[in-house]
């Protein structure tokens, strides 16, 4: 048995951000908590910077992610899905050690979560203070947890992409080690269907799946897609823009698809926009949105080349 913390020291973390990553762990682990016991599920009577309606759940799981980002003294700068402004940190003296930022989406497809189906938790780490001016490659570490029938957690630092799960005594144990994507795939998951009405060449990728018996994996959530990929080793995930309400896509650079896109590359699969790879895009506010089309390198070279 290899936990978390074992594993983030073999891999060579340093000690402040192996410590980081365990108090995101020990949030992940409350949230989960939280699910399995939860009887408010509705929602709670206010908007995220979206402007998206928030679960009672959405706001018990940003907090209870703040909370542990605060107490750590390791996070100089947290920037949340749902908060308009980031937090900054506020220890003092020679103990502060903070000197990373992490965007994170507290509650990725909470949508689902009435339907009971699964959920996670995104995170993306830097050194410095704030994301503004920084890629995607400027990434320490990147990691999200998935809740559903078992609670897992799936982190990169640049050495490998690994997947924990949360056994019955409360660790994360480590159940698949240096995950690789298959080149090509059998699997896709097409969001904003409704594009196919306004591109033509998006159009022509999904019916080119259709006709040659793609089996589609869509959920509504990231989070719980991406997963689906990682574990059966293959597959693309597919949200492009070409829609009045989001001409720039509707999945954000910084608390979506740097990370994911990152812990796919270190699987040995791609990540693109259509314009260019996800990790090369400029952050130039939090709440940046980006098409991304992210999975098996064939199948993005392929989507990539269909759109132009």
């Amino acid at each position: 048995m290899k936990l978390l913390d074992t594993h983030l020291y073999e891999q060579g973390a340093p000690d402040d951000l192996r410590h980081l990553i365990n108090y995101i762990a020990r949030a992940g682990k409350y949230i989960s908590h939280a699910i399995q016991i939860g009887d408010d599920l509705g929602l709670a009577g206010s908007n995220n910077a979206s402007g998206e309606d928030q679960l009672a759940l959405d706001v018990l799981s940003d907090k209870l992610i703040e909370d542990n980002l605060m107490i750590c003294r390791l996070v100089s700068t947290a920037i949340s899905e749902e908060k308009d402004e980031p937090i900054h940190c506020k220890c003092k003296g020679k103990d502060c050690t903070a000197k990373y930022s992490v965007a994170y989406d507290p509650l990725d497809g909470s949508s689902l979560v009435d339907a009971n189906l699964s959920i996670g938790s995104i995170f993306s780490i830097v050194a410095g203070d704030g994301f503004v001016g920084k890629t995607g490659r400027d990434q320490v570490a990147a990691l999200y947890i998935v809740y559903g029938p078992r609670t897992t957690l799936t982190y990169t630092m640049g050495k490998g992409t690994h997947e924990f799960t949360l056994n019955d005594v409360g660790e994360f144990e480590l159940t698949d080690e240096a995950i690789k994507l298959k080149p090509s795939a059998k699997h896709f998951a097409p969001g904003n269907l409704r594009a196919i009405t306004q591109n033509e060449n998006y159009k022509a990728i999904v019916h080119r799946y259709m006709d040659e018996q793609y089996t589609l994996r869509y959920s509504g959530g990231m989070a719980p897609d991406i997963n689906h990929m990682l574990v059966k080793r293959e597959g693309i995930f597919m949200y492009p823009a070409y829609s009045p309400k989001y001409p720039e896509g509707k999945l954000r650079l910084l608390f979506e698809c740097n990370p994911f896109s990152f812990i796919v590359e270190q699987a040995g699969g791609a990540s693109h926009t259509g314009q260019m790879p996800v990790m090369d895009v400029e952050i130039t506010e939090p709440h940046q949105r980006t098409p991304i089309f992210v999975g098996s390198v064939e199948e993005v070279e392929k989507v990539v080349g269909g759109l132009k």
